[in-house]
């Protein structure tokens, strides 16, 4: 009679594999904010985290997130679709939607650079905060890199952020004020700053980073962290070209990870 331990060992990695690979639940949460306004986010809270990360979708930023947790639009995005590999991670995680005064067009538009922005994730900081007793950390791409940088520019201490991440930061706009151009100064917290050397987004041109680290010069710490190479689909400004690290995925959220976790 054939031995069953072999079957026996691979029924068991197979167990194990898929234990350290189980989806974290999400849950929708409402979060009170300005007078008559809730800010809406999808959270995975892992077992036991080490920090926290909000996380800024880019273009209009309108997630419309049902009450059943259904992203009717950004399901895509780069920090969307990559929300379980951070809570992989052991990071808690808040995906922000626009609040409940800006859920048709313009969305986040025009807003993400405002007090009343500021005021939402403030709450939201706090709330997480509370939550999880860990560091609070901001991460935006493309133009969610607005809202990350421009509220850690307005929030200190205990209200605000203890880092932020940017990544495919917008470095020009002529319509508006790029990341450079904000009060960068102003930041005494660890900042990331991650960028595919390829991005072909003409608001987010590789080219252009050496203004932005240059603006950073005063936080206390700060990294370049670049990539090449995965996939390049569609629209270059997309979330499924170099601009959204289509391909590098696990990779880039490993690193994010990495880097928040060693602070």
């Amino acid at each position: 009679m054939k031995s069953a331990r072999p079957f026996f060992c691979l029924v068991l990695l197979v167990s194990i594999v898929s234990v350290c690979h189980a989806q974290v639940a999400e849950r929708v949460v409402d979060i009170p904010t300005r007078p008559g306004v809730v800010q809406r986010i999808v959270c995975l809270t892992p077992s036991q985290p080490r920090a926290a990360v909000i996380l800024f979708a880019g273009s209009h930023g309108g997630l419309q997130i049902s009450p059943q947790g259904i992203f009717i639009w950004g399901k895509g995005n780069f920090l969307v679709r990559s929300r379980q590999l951070f809570a992989d991670q052991g990071l808690a995680v808040a995906v922000v939607d626009s609040p409940s005064d800006r859920q048709r067009p313009p969305y986040l538009t025009g807003f993400r650079q405002t007090p009343e922005h500021v005021a939402d994730i403030r709450a939201v900081i706090a709330w997480l905060r509370e939550q999880t007793k860990v560091p609070v950390w901001l991460v935006g791409t493309s133009r969610g890199t607005e809202s990350a940088a421009f509220i850690a520019t307005r929030l200190a201490g205990q209200e605000g952020p203890d880092g932020i991440v940017l990544t495919s930061t917008i470095l020009a706009d002529g319509g508006g004020r790029a990341v450079p151009d904000m009060d960068l100064g102003k930041l005494t917290i660890p900042v990331l700053v991650v960028h595919h050397e390829q991005d072909g987004c003409g608001l987010c041109q590789f080219r252009d980073m050496a203004r932005l680290m240059d603006k950073l010069g005063t936080v206390p710490r700060k990294e370049l962290l670049t990539f090449k190479g995965g996939l390049d689909y569609g629209n270059s400004c997309e979330a499924f070209a170099h601009h959204g690290f289509n391909g590098l995925e696990r990779e880039a959220v490993g690193r994010i990870a990495r880097w928040i976790l060693s602070e």
